[in-house]
């Protein structure tokens, strides 16, 4: 029984490690929501959007966003060309900034957002960053903002949660998937700033020389992450700006979308890489082991299996707990299925696995139609269009 040992063993004492935080986190979580219905520092911002065709419910995420409960900002929509805004998706409040981008090696969403910053009006002093395909709720925008002014930190960070609806099996799959990104932010330094939910001052950003860092890259949120942390600041977590995002996927949709974020993590934030893949290797040879102890009629393995998957379960549920609570204008999505996120952890963690062998074996990515080939850090070359 020496194998059930070396592999069991050490998946439960990880999976018990992974739970130790989930305490704080929910604390801090519940301590930020609070403050932030309490902040009034809301300084004039740029709210930036880049639009590259349809996404689904595009319409309705604009509007979200030039709806926000904030008293002086600016939406910018940006993109490459007029014919990559779909007609009738703008909200009559947002400004149009085109970056006419050429084929280089810096990806066309960096050249855009390059293009937005430097339209922006003289008196914000707050850049924020959306995706498309993101609805942010009414205090985004105060919540992202909030921790700013706090010493230290450098940019503020918040994160997207699927809520497909109506749900399929496949948009549900890729929602929990995403959920263990989610479940990694928390209080003190954060690994990284999301770019569909991320604001630095505009200080910050000239002080830091984010342009620079953004010159040659793909990865906007990244090369901005690596600036602020080479300034000697931190990304701070803002729960109160998690993004619902109700599009939908399908399996090959999804499997392709994992490959790609894994990759640009392997080759921008390659630390994280790996730790993900040998905590999944840890998990999922434990959970074998115990499955195969269990058939050959020992207890200890039936044990040992439902300690690592109620361990799992258990974070599943924490997770799903705290962005209901993130999301308030989703909680009768959350009620009617927030159950999968502790049923379907086993599931994802296999998934997880298959996603991350994926992404070990190539740079190259294609993204809103365009292939690249990474580098590390801010060094990728840009191929041929596929």
């Amino acid at each position: 029984m020496l194998w059930f040992w070396l592999l069991a063993a050490p998946a439960i004492l990880l999976a018990i490690l992974a739970l130790r935080g989930e305490r704080a986190r929910a604390e801090y979580v519940c301590r930020r929501l609070a403050e932030q219905r309490e902040n009034r520092w809301t300084p004039p911002a740029t709210v930036i959007v880049p639009v590259k065709g349809e996404d689904e419910g595009l319409r309705e995420n604009l509007a979200a966003l030039a709806s926000l409960d904030y008293p002086d900002y600016e939406l910018i929509v940006a993109a490459r060309t007029a014919e990559d805004i779909p007609p009738g998706v703008l909200p009559p409040s947002a400004r149009i900034v085109l970056s006419a981008a050429e084929e280089s090696a810096t990806g066309e969403k960096i050249q855009n957002l390059l293009a937005a910053v430097s339209a922006a009006r003289p008196s914000s002093t707050v850049f924020a960053f959306a995706d498309s395909d993101g609805r942010p709720g009414k205090d985004w925008l105060r919540a992202l903002v909030a921790p700013l002014q706090e010493h230290g930190v450098g940019a503020v960070t918040g994160y997207r949660w699927y809520v497909p609806e109506p749900p399929d099996f496949w948009s549900l799959v890729r929602s929990v998937w995403n959920a263990a990104i989610a479940g990694n932010f928390g209080p003190g330094p954060n690994w990284f700033a999301w770019g569909g939910a991320m604001a630095i001052q505009k200080e910050t950003f000239l002080a830091a020389d984010v342009p620079s860092f953004w010159q040659g890259a793909v990865s906007d949120d990244y090369r901005l992450t690596h600036a602020v942390k080479q300034a000697g600041l931190m990304v701070a977590y803002a729960p109160g700006a998690t993004v619902a995002c109700p599009d939908h996927t399908s399996a090959r949709e999804f499997f392709a979308w994992a490959r790609r974020q894994l990759t640009i993590s392997r080759t921008h934030g390659p630390e994280l890489w790996y730790r993900a893949m040998a905590g999944h290797v840890i998990y999922c040879g434990g959970m074998l082991a115990a499955i195969v102890a269990a058939l050959s009629g020992s207890h200890l393995g039936e044990w040992a299996l439902v300690a690592q998957l109620a361990l799992g379960m258990l974070k599943g549920a924490n997770r799903s707990t705290l962005a209901k609570a993130c999301l308030p204008e989703w909680e009768t999505w959350f009620k009617r299925y927030a159950w999968v996120y502790t049923w379907w952890a086993p599931l994802a963690t296999w998934i997880w696995l298959i996603t991350l062998i994926s992404s070990a074996t190539s740079n190259r990515i294609v993204w809103r139609g365009r292939r690249y080939d990474l580098k590390r850090y801010n060094q990728p070359r840009k191929s041929r269009k596929s």
